[in-house]
């Protein structure tokens, strides 16, 4: 099974790898996944890639009957997608500053899924999920790269699904 997953997602990234870098500009309309943060990126735009993953993901959650699929290929690349828009969070979780516009970012383009009064709390479930992983730093650059890490998606989806599920979870019924 797991083995029919990694094909099949390494099929779909050769068609959605395109697709990526040419959307790296451009906000996600919750169907696809959202820019993919690079270092240089600011904290505000990192959020804002971070929202529109969580509200793709949340959508996605609320469907499946409140289950977090970590083996649907959109799931994957939203949940890439967001790790790879925290990567900034493992530095500068005792930033305020940065947390700030990171949570404006959020609020921005989340639809509605993070608000004025749980951003706090879905930026430290963030900041939790990332800061001691070292897929992060993988999950960015495995964006970043050829289909060729499909699997890497894939493990990384599974290796954040406890964690996803919670926080998308907590969301309630928004």
């Amino acid at each position: 099974m797991k083995q029919t997953i990694i094909l099949l997602a390494a099929a779909l990234m050769m068609s959605a790898c395109g697709m990526l870098k040419s959307s790296s500009s451009q906000q996600s309309t919750g169907s696809q996944s959202a820019a993919i943060s690079s270092s240089e990126t600011t904290p505000t735009t990192a959020g804002q890639g971070a929202g529109n993953a969580l509200h793709a993901l949340y959508t996605q959650f609320k469907a499946d009957g409140n289950k977090y699929d970590y083996t649907n290929m959109q799931n994957i690349l939203n949940t890439v997608t967001l790790v790879a828009n925290c990567e900034g969070l493992k530095q500068n979780y005792k930033d305020k500053t940065y947390l700030s516009e990171f949570g404006k970012g959020m609020i921005a383009s989340s639809l509605g899924l993070v608000t004025q009064n749980n951003v706090e709390t879905v930026t430290n479930s963030l900041v939790d999920m990332v800061k001691n992983s070292e897929t992060t730093q993988s999950a960015t650059s495995a964006v970043q790269s050829t289909a060729s890490t499909a699997a890497g998606y894939a493990n990384t989806a599974a290796q954040y699904a406890g964690a996803l599920s919670t926080l998308l979870g907590a969301f309630g019924g928004k």
